[in-house]
């Protein structure tokens, strides 16, 4: 049922109780409650951080009782859509990407046991994202830090001279390339797939990438960046994938 609330905002409102033994039913509506809660948070325009109307007041809005509605509250505090501050009152929650990380982790890991075609899939999402802003990179490039960028590169070719990885200048160079653009989504989202491969790197089939050619793929970016040449840029940023893919072509179904 469709309610139209204070200022003509639309949301949904909570389903009636399910019937009895009616498998799933109380799943299936705590589901729709908490779809209920989310809607009625964005057809009041509530921003991260805002009040929630009271308990009584949301029961009353959304038409159910307490007992679900808490158990609601619970499950979206659980991904970040509420922040319960006891003794304050609940708020709206800045939806953290932790739960996005955990899933991807999980997926990822039954996948390394099976056909790996989560992770192929998941590489080419991160592939995309990163090869299709070559342009907007260029475009910022006036705004990037280039000696934070060749300092992370020279650490990396430092640590690789002497057989090491140093895995927080590798991403330490990729929120640099991509912190210009001023999108915190494009970054999180980037952090999340990067710290997604760094835990499933070892249990890849095939030998990993040294640490010589992680230094030589993130120096290659920073030389087409240098010259300002979108598909040598895009090429660059292609190639830092190649290994992964490598070790992946032989598990293809």
């Amino acid at each position: 049922m469709v309610r139209v609330g204070s200022g003509g905002a639309r949301y949904t409102r909570a389903p009636k109780p399910p019937a009895a033994g009616r498998p799933g039913g109380a799943r299936a509506n705590q589901r729709a409650l908490q779809a209920a809660v989310r809607e009625f948070i964005v057809a009041k325009g509530l921003a991260a951080g805002a009040p929630l109307p009271t308990e009584t007041e949301l029961m009353a809005e959304l038409g159910v009782s307490r007992h679900p509605l808490r158990e609601a509250m619970k499950a979206l505090e659980a991904v970040g859509i509420v922040d319960i501050r006891h003794g304050y009152g609940t708020y709206v929650g800045s939806v953290p990407f932790s739960a996005l990380e955990a899933g991807l982790t999980f997926r990822t890991a039954l996948s390394v046991r099976g056909d790996h075609s989560d992770i192929r899939n998941l590489v080419e999402v991160r592939e995309v994202l990163e090869t299709g802003l070559a342009g907007r990179v260029l475009a910022a490039y006036d705004l990037l830090d280039a000696d934070a960028l060749e300092g992370h590169v020279a650490a990396m070719e430092r640590a690789a001279a002497e057989g090491r990885f140093t895995p927080e200048h590798d991403w330490a160079f990729h929120e640099a390339l991509y912190r210009p653009l001023g999108n915190e989504l494009v970054l999180d989202l980037l952090q999340v797939f990067w710290k997604v491969f760094a835990a499933l790197d070892p249990d890849l089939p095939g030998a990993p990438d040294t640490p010589a050619a992680t230094a030589r793929w993130h120096r290659g970016i920073l030389e087409a960046l240098r010259s300002r040449d979108e598909q040598a840029l895009h090429e660059a940023l292609a190639d830092h994938f190649r290994g992964i893919r490598a070790r992946l072509a032989g598990t293809a179904g």
